[in-house]
């Protein structure tokens, strides 16, 4: 499995080379960037430019993936707009999402990725037929856009009725589209509905892992080993997959803004590594 580890740890923070270094320099061989324009600006042809040249001169980590833009406003944890949600009700609120994301999907002009993993609804948000709907076919206009850019749809499983384990399933197998896959979210399916059942549901369109862990009650994003997850269980289930996904670190950075906190990054990586390989 490619281990790989999302740029979320430093949301908060401005993406830069050193950044990208340090994240390898932790046994990265592929990365997943956080698109939050306050992190990264993928309307921002100078620091796209920046990070293409990063990933040009590292030709041994990939640029696996980039996380849809969850909101369209800057810095990370001012959430002074409302979230970018393909399944609104309202018309206009799914097309602004949409516009949102492809410029996002953009930058695989300049940096190829590979993957999209998109949210389907905002956290929490209840089932409705016709989010489900609005949801179809932003995910069709979406696909439509990225595909000619060689990048394919992941969903992933959030907390909320709308991309439950089996709520993605009918997604997916209503769209006929096999070439959008799932994000496999463990930190989410460990709240609900289980790591395990979660797996069984998505087992065949499983295409990327978020790893992260929690104690069962909250979504922490905590370090593999200090939640509740067994890691050696839920390896040996991860190993039943029918292919070989990436598993891709997702951890809260630190909201103190501690200095220091970014050179413990690299260690901490090598741990949770040690932790996911002692469950193979």
């Amino acid at each position: 499995m490619l281990k790989a580890v999302s740029t979320y740890i430093h949301v908060r923070e401005r993406l830069h080379p050193g950044m990208l270094e340090r994240l390898a320099s932790g046994g990265a061989e592929g990365i997943e960037i956080f698109a939050s324009r306050g992190h990264f600006d993928y309307g921002n042809p100078q620091q796209v430019r920046e990070i293409a040249s990063w990933f040009r001169s590292r030709e041994n980590v990939a640029f696996h993936s980039m996380h849809a833009p969850m909101f369209a406003s800057g810095e990370w944890g001012r959430f002074d707009s409302p979230p970018l949600n393909i399944a609104g009700r309202d018309r206009k609120e799914r097309i602004e999402a949409m516009d949102e994301i492809k410029r996002a999907i953009e930058v695989a002009e300049t940096i190829p990725f590979r993957f999209m993993v998109q949210h389907v609804g905002a956290l929490g948000e209840h089932f409705d037929g016709h989010k489900s709907e609005g949801a179809m076919t932003s995910i069709e206009h979406l696909r439509a856009f990225a595909k000619p850019l060689g990048v394919r749809l992941l969903l992933e499983n959030t907390l909320n009725e709308l991309s439950t384990p089996e709520r993605l399933v009918e997604l997916i197998q209503t769209l006929h589209y096999d070439d959008v896959g799932v994000c496999l979210d463990l930190g989410h399916a460990h709240l609900e509905p289980g790591i395990e059942a979660a797996v069984e549901t998505l087992r065949p369109f499983v295409r990327s892992i978020h790893v992260h862990d929690n104690h069962g009650v909250r979504d922490e994003h905590l370090w593999p080993g200090e939640g509740s997850i067994d890691w050696k269980k839920i390896c040996e289930t991860l190993r039943s997959l029918p292919q070989v996904p990436a598993l891709v670190l997702e951890i809260a950075g630190d909201p103190e803004g501690n200095p220091d906190f970014g050179k413990t990054v690299p260690d901490k990586m090598h741990a949770a590594w040690g932790t996911l390989d002692s469950g193979h």
